[in-house]
């Protein structure tokens, strides 16, 4: 049996992993046998464990050592984010996991080993760091055992409470972990977010009873992962209670959209060379404001709506030297500057109301003209889009939500205009179908599902590629029921 020598250095060790994942990532993965590709991963996954373990230890050292300040850097997280090109999230991760290796050296070792994944490990440090300090490596010890006899995670996570249970101390505070409470919402590109919380046991349950009975699969048609209808449960949770507690009439639905257009998009409609933004037509709306929205979620929510249509603008500078042009060809006797400025302040007034003045005399203190942000020109008031006597009307026609095979109550759907107001579609009955958040938002508004509401009070809903059409029976038989949907069409 052949023996590879040991690296003589930290240098030779690091050239034989590069050495290593450079022939790897050069191989055709495809030309492997199975069982091959399969020892692969498994090795791989070892690796990362060995990786996490041996990162940790260096990050450690290096800290201590203060040699991060040898390149002008305070922290080690932050020589980590500029000298390996990482994220913030991402330094502070390896730091997380320098402290936390260093507090539980059974799972750094383990991890060394690759007897252990990172994940399991996390799971582990979390769990051992509610024991007393003088319990945890014990802790850590029969964890990791027992994960290596074979344990899965759901088994490992009810030893460990079993443990914490014989091993807690009395609870000094009285509060039962009241004060470890917290929950973080961080706001990242786009607008999405990510959720991070420590939650109290009643909150635990009561988010659970929440994710239970509003993260079911919803029908045949609903393709979401688990984690995606509990993205969704916690959306329409959230979004009930903010309808709810303000307009109670409207079953929970959004209480306004703010309708941003700017003057040009304003004097120009209808129509719109963008096939992505919907426009509201002036018939579409019972004020007359018309406006527009971007995106397939947008539209949704703008089914069934308040809408506040809000004018923005700013000054062009082109048009109105244009303007200053023609004016003093022919008032030769008027200065240009003089002219301009007359022109420039009438135009402050006129554009942004009452405070357009005191704007254009500030700016021009700092040596600018004008803000250069868009400037409100005019809010109109918020307007009801479906009346309360016809969100009534379509909720006794169609007792629960209408999509074939749905019962979703009243309280929980939401008016989806069939025929869309983007494209001319009339605030009427005929036009309105009651569905579910999941329905409307979701399938129809997300994935292309269509709907069509037939004279006798039967619905049809049809899949984006046609190849599935679900139909509802004749009127419903009775209040709170709806029989199940006819089968599909074969394809």
């Amino acid at each position: 049996m052949c023996t590879r020598p040991a690296p003589a250095s930290a240098g030779d060790a690091l050239a034989a992993v590069r050495a290593g994942l450079a022939y790897l990532n050069g191989m055709d993965a495809a030309d492997l046998p199975g069982p091959v590709q399969a020892d692969c991963l498994r090795e791989l996954a070892q690796a990362e464990a060995a990786y996490t373990a041996a990162h940790a230890r260096v990050l450690t050292a290096f800290a201590a050592s203060r040699a991060h300040e040898d390149d002008g850097q305070h922290t080690a997280r932050a020589w980590l984010k500029w000298q390996t090109q990482i994220t913030t999230s991402a330094a502070a991760g390896a730091a997380a996991w320098a402290r936390r290796l260093a507090a539980h050296p059974g799972i750094s070792r383990a991890l060394a080993d690759g007897a252990i994944s990172p994940s399991w490990a996390r799971s582990i440090a979390d769990w051992t760091d509610l024991l007393p300090d003088d319990q945890r490596p014990g802790g850590d010890q029969i964890l990791l055992t027992a994960a290596a006899g074979g344990a899965v995670l759901a088994d490992l996570a009810a030893l460990a409470e079993e443990m914490r249970r014989r091993t807690a101390q009395p609870d000094q505070d009285g509060d039962g972990g009241f004060e470890e409470r917290g929950l973080r919402l961080d706001i990242t590109y786009g607008g999405t977010g990510r959720l991070t919380g420590d939650l109290t046991p009643a909150c635990t349950a009561a988010l659970a009873t929440l994710l239970e009975s509003l993260g079911k699969k919803a029908g045949p048609e609903d393709t979401r992962y688990p984690l995606q209808r509990n993205h969704d449960a916690l959306e329409e949770a959230c979004r009930r209670l903010v309808g709810a507690g303000c307009l109670p009439d409207r079953a929970g639905q959004p209480t306004q959209i703010q309708l941003h257009l700017t003057l040009d998009q304003l004097r120009n409609l209808p129509g719109g060379p963008d096939a992505e933004t919907a426009w509201l037509s002036a018939q579409a709306t019972a004020s007359g404001q018309p406006g527009w929205l971007s995106g397939a979620a947008a539209q949704g929510y703008a089914c069934d709506a308040k809408i506040t249509p809000i004018v923005t603008g700013r000054p062009n500078g082109e048009a109105l030297a244009g303007l200053a042009g023609e004016f003093l060809g022919d008032h030769p006797g008027v200065t240009a500057t003089r002219f301009r400025d007359t022109l420039l302040r009438y135009a402050a007034d006129v554009l942004s109301g009452p405070a357009g003045l005191a704007g254009f005399l500030r700016t021009r203190l700092l040596g600018t003209e004008f803000p250069a942000v868009s400037l409100p020109l005019d809010v109109g008031a918020a307007t009801e889009e479906i009346p309360p006597h016809l969100r009534r009307a379509v909720i006794a026609r169609d007792q629960h939500c209408a999509f074939p095979g749905c019962a979703t109550p009243p309280a929980a759907c939401q008016a989806h205009h069939i025929l869309p107001r983007a494209q001319g579609g009339a605030t009427r009955l005929d036009n309105l179908l009651l569905l579910c958040a999941f329905h409307h938002l979701i399938a129809v508004h997300r994935w292309g599902w269509s709907v069509t509401l037939h004279g006798n009070g039967t619905v049809t809903a049809r899949s984006p590629d046609g190849t599935r059409t679900l139909r509802s029976h004749s009127p419903p038989a009775g209040p709170g029921r709806r029989p199940d949907p006819l089968p599909a069409d074969p394809p």
